[in-house]
């Protein structure tokens, strides 16, 4: 038993999909990102990146059904890596980050329909894997260290 795993459940570590993450990588456009999606149909990274290019808030519902592929995927690879259904999923394993993404855009894809049961279930199903997973996908982008202060000021003089 190790760190916060009080249950003593081993954790799934996916294989390494080099040619995705390489096929990803090299996509910069949307439908760049489907044709890897379309070659790598079993990688949860694919389909996930695939949601994450497509979601829009007032038009959720193409991301939703990428992102619901992308979980499906997700657990066929868990499964066959021995998870039976719980037990910490690091995120700190690379690999795993696919089937984390993918719970994490179906679940924001979930909340913009309405879907609130799914979301509740997402929401346990990403800290139960993981509970570093969430903040660690809303914070990239943003800036690793503080930014210092910005400061503006006015100089008024007499017209």
């Amino acid at each position: 038993m190790t760190g916060d795993n009080l249950l003593g459940m081993p954790e799934t570590r996916l294989p390494f999909e080099p040619e995705v993450v390489d096929a990803l990588d090299r996509a910069t456009t949307r439908d760049e990102i489907a044709a890897v999606a379309a070659k790598y149909p079993k990688s949860s990274l694919a389909w996930a990146r695939l949601a994450e290019a497509t979601f829009d808030r007032a038009d959720p519902i193409t991301a939703y059904a990428y992102a619901r592929v992308g979980y499906h995927r997700g657990l066929d690879a868990l499964r066959k890596a021995g998870w039976r259904g719980q037990g910490p999923i690091p995120w700190n394993h690379t690999p795993n980050q696919g089937v984390l993404r993918s719970l994490y855009a179906l679940r924001q894809a979930a909340d913009a329909i309405g879907e609130t049961d799914e979301v509740t279930r997402l929401t346990d199903f990403l800290r139960d894997a993981d509970e570093t997973a969430v903040a660690r996908i809303e914070s990239e982008g943003q800036p690793s260290e503080p930014q210092p202060p910005t400061e503006a000021f006015f100089i008024r003089g007499q017209d």
